[in-house]
């Protein structure tokens, strides 16, 4: 259903089954799937794929072009997954060359205020609370959860399954499974709860918190505290995703805190 006060560009590829409300702005080369519906106000720039079963809420502007400098109009792309809610005011830039593409994974809630910043690639099952502000070429990974007022610096890469505090100021990777807190942010512990709200076992929660025993109270650095790891715990799923995070993390990880 499309309201005739939209303006919808002719060229745009929308399913029949898509709501579009009063005072939309759709522009040319963009696509929206089955069921989503588009609330008053919003806008759907040039370069958006928007998902099946979305909503996205007044005044979100979605695919507008990177602020960033080296862009020079180069054809990219913003991409929303299924079942995602983006709230209002939401802003997603598309992507520069350096990607090609901003994405926002399936299942995700954007909420109000948010900014999703160019390039950033963003996993499915993720909560961006209110306000929360990713620069360019960030990457959070599935059932990520982001407490609102949060900012994190470019090229920063947070875990799965992890939470983080409101207001947190990020400027280091956050590896998978842990809540993240403090000022300067740091190691609190593991996401234990949302971790069994997920259906992670009670052996598979005491072997993560073993690994990160080695990383955070063993005195080790974290090279030496990898390679106990490896000798003295056994192999597991988990295990080795917290072995390659670490080992892949460009900005090097938060570090531990305890009063």
């Amino acid at each position: 259903m499309k309201q005739p006060l939209a303006y919808i560009h002719p060229a745009a590829k929308i399913a029949p089954s898509v709501v579009i409300d009063p005072f939309v702005t759709i522009d040319a080369n963009v696509e929206i799937g089955e069921g989503t519906r588009i609330l008053s106000g919003a806008t759907i720039l040039e370069g958006s794929r928007i998902g099946k079963n979305c909503t996205i809420f007044p005044h979100a502007v979605i695919g507008a072009i990177p602020q960033d400098l080296k862009f020079v109009g180069e054809e990219t792309l913003a991409i929303i997954g299924d079942n995602t809610t983006i709230r209002e005011c939401v802003t997603v830039n598309r992507g520069t060359a350096a990607k090609g593409k901003t994405v926002v994974g399936s299942n995700c809630l954007i909420m109000a205020y948010a900014h999703v910043a160019h390039d950033c690639i963003v996993g499915d099952n993720v909560i961006l609370a209110n306000a929360t502000q990713l620069a360019g070429e960030v990457i959070v990974d599935n059932h990520a959860i982001i407490g609102g007022g949060t900012l994190v610096h470019q090229f920063c890469h947070l875990g799965a399954h992890i939470m983080v505090q409101g207001g947190a100021l990020i400027n280091k990777d956050i590896p998978p499974f842990v809540k993240a807190a403090r000022e300067p942010i740091a190691y609190t512990g593991i996401n234990s709860v949302g971790l069994r709200r997920r259906g992670f076992s009670s052996e598979t929660i005491r072997e993560i918190q073993e690994v990160y025993r080695y990383i955070y109270m063993s005195n080790l650095n974290v090279t030496d505290a990898i390679e106990r790891i490896e000798a003295e715990l056994p192999a597991t799923p988990e295990r080795d995703e917290i072995i390659q995070f670490i080992r892949n993390s460009k900005r090097g990880i938060i570090r531990g805190y305890f009063a």
